[in-house]
């Protein structure tokens, strides 16, 4: 037959077990968390880094493209002149 003190003392020791064991889970998961954390942080600023890295691309490749409109429409001047001209040579 236990006694009832030693019964009492065998419940707290169990729950301090048990929340010994509820400590190292958690800090386990803390430790995880943070691994993903740190993870996670690493990650948003290579994402960054190359959001502005593409809006440095795109701003060139915008630029290219005025500057090829441009061109492509002096060549389309250049030849509507010369269509014009070839026309006025053939009256």
């Amino acid at each position: 037959m236990t006694t009832p003190g030693l019964e009492k003392f065998t419940n707290l020791e169990d729950k301090l077990h048990r929340v010994v064991e509820l400590c190292k889970r958690l800090r386990q998961e803390k430790d995880a968390l943070r691994k993903d954390m740190d993870a996670l942080a690493l990650e948003v600023e290579a994402l960054s880094a190359e959001k502005t890295q593409l809006r440095d691309q795109i701003s060139r490749l915008l630029e290219d493209r005025k500057l090829m409109r441009e061109k492509v429409e002096g060549m389309l001047d250049a030849i509507a002149t010369l269509e014009l001209e070839a026309e006025s040579l053939k009256k």
